[in-house]
């Protein structure tokens, strides 16, 4: 007989399957993640009166932009495919990269790490504090999501052993109870003890 098809108990697993997680998380990292590439085409610094979009001024910037609208993409696509709408690990590393970005338009404000590049005199402009909004707001919006149900059922360790437990049982019935060798060692009718094993009988 073919086990690997025995029918088992999954209601456990089934229950389970109904806790999915809420998207809106996703939703809302991927509006932070369009802010914060929109903030890139925004006057960063200003330099002599003269503004100095982040795009011209690190390229840095646009690419951290690239990255949060991919990861953005990519957390829609679990929420669509994955069993319970989300891959924690996708969703902590937008996270962390919605902080890094946040820090990335804090770092533009104390001190723009390409001074050097642009003289002094310069003054902070409206585009660092749009980044900032985007980086948080991307960043909390990956934490929402994070917080939610992970993955596939096989997550929920205590209903996928419950499974397993209810699927060995299932073919240990349709085996039997006998152990492998117990047949070796049997009582006859008259309570003589055979040794099959050994090929022969004692009386």
């Amino acid at each position: 007989m073919d086990t690997m098809n025995t029918v088992y108990p999954r209601d456990h697993v089934v229950r389970e399957e109904t806790r999915r997680a809420n998207p809106a998380g996703a939703y809302i990292a991927t509006a932070g993640a369009l802010v914060f590439m929109a903030s890139a085409f925004v006057d960063w610094v200003n330099v002599g009166g003269e503004g100095v979009t982040g795009y011209q001024l690190d390229s840095l910037i646009p690419f951290t932009g690239y990255l949060g609208v991919g990861l953005a993409l990519a957390l829609l696509y679990a929420c669509k495919r994955a069993t319970r709408r989300q891959h924690r690990g996708l969703s902590l590393t937008a996270m962390g990269s919605g902080l890094a970005a946040a820090a990335l338009a804090v770092s533009y404000w104390v001190d723009a790490p390409g001074s050097a590049s642009i003289g002094s005199g310069w003054n902070d402009d409206l585009g660092i504090y749009i980044g900032l909004i985007g980086g948080l707001v991307w960043a909390l919006g990956s934490y929402l999501l994070a917080k939610e149900p992970e993955g596939d059922i096989e997550h929920d360790r205590r209903d996928h052993h419950e499974a397993l437990a209810d699927r060995g049982s299932d073919r240990g019935s349709t085996r039997g109870v006998g152990t492998p060798g117990s047949a070796a060692r049997e009582l006859d009718g008259a309570g003589t003890r055979t040794d099959a094993g050994r090929g022969g009988a004692a009386n």
